[in-house]
């Protein structure tokens, strides 16, 4: 308990994040002064938004630094405390890197969990379905997107963390889903495990084919999570009053120059469709308003999660590039330790 691995970024990317721009390092852990805490970390997050955090692009956050441990979200317990607030077992959450220990001010705790929203259920699922993703999906579909009874919603993406809740809180809404992911097996995930109505591949050559037939008379609401020619074919097809959610742009392998492709002006106009951005860090005031309900609904049964499980702090480096090539199945998290 004197050392602490963790994961430093080595170099700056371009693009995505592949292993060779990180390094794994081993420090003596620092003695904890008054007002912070020492959290043994249990999960690490691993999402497509971190691409972003190690860019020298702008974004809604300043990029890491060379030489920082990687940002990212984490779900740890206390395992000691200078501060009255935090309690040694406390279970915690928040922006703690991808290392095995944390040794950081209470003041950038983002939560402290609370045991009758987890109780039963995985620690992990702060990290994707009861954390950032499911947040995401909660307030970026309902709050931007406002689904009607009705309506279809098309959700790019539809098999990752993210795309996988929309599609199953639109269903809740009482919309037909359709979902867009990757792949034959991910396609099948969507209709069998996540309760789309429909799905469609789009690496297959009839794509914007297909996709017109399993909408019908067009698309209502989008939920884009990947923009680029995947969200061309969905604009094709917005129908009068459309809300498109641009939530991610995966699509894309690098943002300088901007990506260029067909013009939505025209469609946008004619379908008189509003369009909007939506930023998680925007949203934190109403965050466990978001978790109670989602945290419900998994309860009842309306909501499924799925997680694939990295072992070991090895797995980090390359588990950003691995969400990209679409080798995930579920939310992608890291286990460090037990989380009893």
């Amino acid at each position: 308990m004197t050392m602490n691995r963790q994961v430093l970024l080595k170099s700056r990317p371009v693009g995505i994040p592949e292993a060779g721009h990180f390094e794994i390092v081993e420090r003596p852990l620092p003695e904890i002064a008054d007002g912070e805490l020492l959290i043994r970390n249990h999960f690490l997050s691993v999402d497509p938004a971190m691409r972003g955090w190690v860019n020298d692009a702008p974004n809604y956050l300043p990029p890491v630094a060379i030489g920082e441990v990687m940002r990212s979200f984490a779900v740890g317990r206390v395992h000691a405390s200078r501060h009255p607030k935090y309690r040694e077992g406390d279970l915690v959450t928040g922006l703690l890197g991808w290392q095995e220990w944390a040794v950081l001010p209470a003041a950038q705790i983002d939560r402290k969990l609370d045991d009758a929203v987890f109780a039963g259920l995985p620690s992990s699922a702060a990290l994707g379905v009861l954390g950032l993703n499911g947040v995401t999906a909660y307030h970026a579909l309902l709050e931007i997107g406002r689904p009607r009874p009705g309506d279809t919603v098309v959700v790019s993406s539809a098999a990752g963390s993210v795309g996988a809740c929309v599609g199953q809180i639109a269903k809740i809404a009482g919309c037909r889903t359709i979902g867009i992911a990757g792949g034959a097996r991910k396609v099948e995930l969507c209709r069998q495990t996540f309760g789309f109505d429909d799905a469609v591949d789009y690496r297959d050559a009839d794509f914007p084919a297909a996709l017109k037939a399993a909408c019908g008379a067009g698309v209502d609401l989008y939920f884009d999570n990947t923009s680029g020619p995947i969200s061309d074919a969905v604009y094709a097809l917005l129908r009068l009053r459309a809300r498109v959610v641009v939530c991610g742009t995966v699509a894309y392998d690098n943002w300088a120059p901007p990506p260029q492709g067909p013009r939505i002006d025209r469609r946008v106009l004619v379908a008189r469709a509003r369009v909007e951005g939506f930023i998680a860090t925007d949203w934190m005031h109403r965050w466990d308003e978001a978790v109670r309900q989602l945290s419900a609904w998994m309860r009842e049964g309306r909501l499924t999660h799925l997680e694939e499980v990295l072992d070991g702090i090895e797995a980090a480096p390359a588990s950003i590039a691995g969400l990209y090539r679409g080798e995930n199945f579920g939310k992608r998290v890291i286990r460090l330790a037990s989380d009893t």
